[in-house]
């Protein structure tokens, strides 16, 4: 796989929520860290994601906003 987005990491899927349309997928891309994503059923079905198996978070974004309290 090649890909121009230069965020990406490799991670076990941890939780699928299957709803209507959309799939709720999280993503252990590190100990304790987690990435959820929300893509539509039919793309996790195309995918074939399930509990245990290796996938990418890929994240294309031009702004990042960083907020505190």
């Amino acid at each position: 796989m090649k890909i121009s987005a230069r965020n990406t990491f490799k991670g076990t899927v941890k939780k699928v929520v299957t709803g209507a349309v959309d799939t709720e997928v999280t993503l252990e891309i590190a100990p304790g860290v987690e990435i959820v994503s929300v893509i539509t059923k039919t793309s996790a079905e195309n995918l074939g994601l399930a509990e245990g198996k290796e996938a990418y978070a890929v994240i294309k974004a031009s702004d990042i906003i960083v907020a505190t309290d």
